[in-house]
């Protein structure tokens, strides 16, 4: 927790460089032009520039110029990645009361749920033996919300001691809060949990999380530094909540986690989603989310313009279909319609399977 309520002061001095350019706004869609609050547009200094540069991801100037959205902006994906780190590191403190505040609590129950029926510590594809060893990827895990549930589930349900988890974020301050949270889970739980930085769509550079040691530090990974990797055909479960979103390059994301499974292996994503089939639900939701979450936002946590980035990524999020088919487009074969809705819509659940060879 200390390393993450460090590296804030620095993230509060960058704010008025990043600012200090302003994004050509899309345009918005009509019907929410009444509810989104005018807001200060981000945009990358040159030192963030230059750090995400060595992404593996961006390394020729075409990918890194390739357009994206950071909420209702239009940018490259490379200013995308340093400024969503620079959000994470700015509501890491804040980030799990921050939630309960937005949802009412009810991430909670989307969480438990999720985690429930993903049966961490049973495994289904050994018949000869459903408390084999399994290796959990949890992405953009942050301050581990889901990681320490799906050990709970395993060791203490299934009463499988032999699940391993390794949390996987882009960003120090979010994995610092969440190696600080872990200190109170069991041993045996803590011995099974390892922290590692990595950008999701190149999940073959990675280093175990590294202490900030100063507040001049960046606070997202970079791929300069790794040391190791995420292998192919490695993970038996991979699992995303309410990150996705925030990744430059989604389906580049999706084929990553298409590589370091095994055959047979799930992907499994938690996300925001869309309302539309309850019109008058979706109407009050959106209300709530574009004027009651920002000021939530300033007035708990001391900033107003990450909250509002985090609803427009909501808004900007693909519809349940479309981002069915990015998941079977990566190659996955999926069940049914492809997801599962959860209070009316506004997250939903997504699998899917590897096949095997």
């Amino acid at each position: 927790m200390a390393s993450a309520v460090a590296a804030r002061p620095a993230l509060k001095r960058a704010l008025p460089s990043l600012r200090s350019t302003f994004l050509p706004q899309q345009q918005q869609p009509q019907c929410h032009h009444r509810h989104v609050i005018p807001r200060r547009s981000f945009a990358t200094s040159p030192s963030s520039r230059n750090d995400t540069q060595t992404s593996s991801t961006t390394s020729s100037s075409s990918t890194a110029d390739r357009e994206t959205h950071f909420g209702f902006s239009t940018v490259t994906e490379s200013q995308k990645r340093a400024m969503v780190a620079s959000v994470f590191t700015s509501v890491a403190d804040s980030y799990d009361k921050m939630n309960d505040l937005m949802s009412f609590g009810w991430h909670r129950v989307w969480k438990d749920h999720f985690v429930s029926t993903l049966n961490p510590g049973f495994s289904p594809l050994s018949s000869s033996d459903p408390s084999a060893p399994q290796h959990i990827l949890d992405i953009a895990g942050g301050t581990g919300d889901i990681a320490f549930r799906m050990l709970h589930h395993a060791h203490n349900v299934n009463s499988n001691p032999n699940v391993r988890v390794t949390i996987s974020d882009i960003n120090r301050a979010m994995l610092s809060v969440g190696k600080s949270r872990s200190a109170d889970l069991p041993a045996s739980q803590q011995a099974a949990l390892s922290f590692v930085e990595a950008n999701a769509e190149d999940l073959s550079l990675t280093r175990p999380l590294q202490p900030i040691l100063s507040q001049q530090e960046q606070t997202f990974f970079d791929p300069a530094t790794a040391t190791s990797s995420i292998p192919d055909n490695s993970v038996d479960l991979y699992t995303v909540a309410f990150g996705i979103r925030n990744f430059s390059n989604i389906p580049q994301a999706l084929r990553e986690a298409y590589r370091v499974l095994k055959p047979g292996g799930v992907f499994a994503c938690l996300e925001f989603s869309k309302a539309d089939r309850h019109p008058l639900f979706n109407s009050v939701y959106k209300e709530w989310s574009f004027r009651a979450i920002p000021l939530i936002g300033q007035l708990v946590a001391g900033d107003r313009d990450s909250y509002q980035y985090l609803v427009e990524s909501i808004e900007r999020f693909p519809r349940q279909e479309e981002f069915r088919d990015m998941i079977v487009d990566a190659g996955f074969r999926v069940a049914g319609q492809g997801w599962e809705d959860l209070t009316g819509g506004v997250a939903a659940v997504h699998r899917g399977m590897k096949p095997r060879v």
